[in-house]
């Protein structure tokens, strides 16, 4: 049959790129199988089931299969044609191969119908936790396969954009004149054309990201959408309230502007907020927190926190520091007195940055109006 090698023929040779280009979509896997080789290729989460004759009369040496979808005939064949072959795993909440972002409405489907609970990302918590009280290595596999896809998944999705990192506490409340403030900013940043990433989660990086939602519109829409999320302040008691009100405004205004998202299932008791447009979300938070920051290249923006955001601080100023990725990155603190009188990080963080290349890259400033201009300048500083 054209196109299948026997098992006494040599394996082909692909080059290194050849044997890691993916496939993750079905119109891919007929143009690439159409010409008669899936050599090294890595095929994604696909339903292969009517694809059987394809994978039959196709040469499969070096490949491999994630989570595909297949009938027994065809995965025998690929099999015994060299091929690698993860096949997907029943009843997980989550597709540990998936190759690309969450969406919002991925993530909360069945909130309103069912509330919460029912919903993808209550359940992907629950399995976690369950799995993780058990020890499961099985399951510690696939959180691990999952956390790795996510990651390649934004690498590809953040490609050629200029992302600036936006971090603040959980706690800052819908209604509130901060979480007005770090909205405003993130559809000014937007609106200049960077690429606004925060932790994905509530408080301070929901209204990052409702900034940049709000970022194609007239600036009355974000005037509106803040008075509706008013009405539920923070998602205690009630998630399911606190999510219904955030679908509600972008139910009434949908193509709204993209950001991203980078929640973690480590703190499970803190949802993803729906506004961030793609949504990266892991199991192990210190891939999600090194992730964030080390993709943020064109700066880092750190609103009033707590211990969470003080940490995150200095997991940015420690790269800077020692230039580990290359030349610092420009760091803007929002509110002086929250950073040099109630957590005085302030000055730990100028204290390490004198006499270094880092002292070019970092500023204190009053009012998160001033933070558009301090990034600008920083960056000019520092020079090209």
């Amino acid at each position: 049959m054209a196109g299948v090698r026997s098992n006494s023929e040599p394996p082909v040779s692909r080059s290194p790129r050849e044997r890691g280009q993916e496939i993750d979509s079905i119109t891919a896997f007929d143009r690439v199988a159409a010409s008669g080789s899936l050599a090294g290729y890595r095929v994604r989460s696909l339903d292969l089931t009517d694809r059987t004759f394809a994978l039959l009369s196709t040469d499969t040496a070096e490949s491999v299969f994630l989570g595909c979808a297949m009938e027994p005939d065809a995965a025998a064949k690929v099999r015994a044609g060299g091929a690698l072959v993860f096949p997907p795993v029943p009843g997980l909440p989550v597709d540990p191969y998936r190759g690309s972002l969450y969406a919002p409405d991925e993530l909360f489907e069945g909130l309103v119908d069912a509330g919460y609970d029912a919903t993808p990302d209550a359940r992907a918590y629950h399995w976690y936790q369950e799995t993780k009280a058990g020890g499961d290595v099985f399951a510690s596999i696939l959180r691990s396969i999952h956390d790795d896809a996510v990651s390649d998944a934004l690498d590809e999705h953040l490609a050629g954009s200029r992302v600036v990192g936006i971090m603040g506490g959980h706690s800052l409340e819908r209604g509130s004149a901060a979480y007005a403030g770090a909205a405003r900013l993130g559809r000014r940043l937007t609106r200049d054309g960077l690429t606004v990433a925060t932790g994905g989660g509530p408080g301070a990086m929901e209204a990052a990201n409702l900034g940049a939602y709000a970022a194609p519109f007239e600036d009355g829409m974000l005037d509106s959408a803040l008075e509706l999320l008013s009405k539920a302040p923070y998602f205690r008691p009630s998630v399911t309230d606190w999510a219904r009100a955030a679908f509600d405004v972008r139910r009434s205004r949908p193509g709204g502007g993209a950001s991203v998202g980078i929640p973690t299932w480590f703190y499970g008791h803190e949802p993803p907020n729906p506004f961030a447009s793609h949504i990266a979300k892991y199991f192990v938070n210190a891939l999600r927190e090194d992730g964030l920051l080390a993709r943020s290249h064109a700066g880092v923006v750190f609103l009033p926190g707590a211990a969470g955001t003080v940490q995150e601080i200095f997991d940015n100023a420690t790269p800077n520091y020692y230039r580990s990725r290359g030349e610092p990155t420009p760091m803007v603190l929002v509110n002086r007195e929250h950073w040099t009188e109630e957590l005085p990080t302030w000055p730990l963080l100028r204290a390490l940055a004198a006499d270094r290349p880092m002292a070019a890259r970092i500023a204190l400033v009053d009012s998160v109006d001033d933070v558009p201009e301090a990034l600008a300048r920083l960056a000019a500083e520092a020079g090209p």
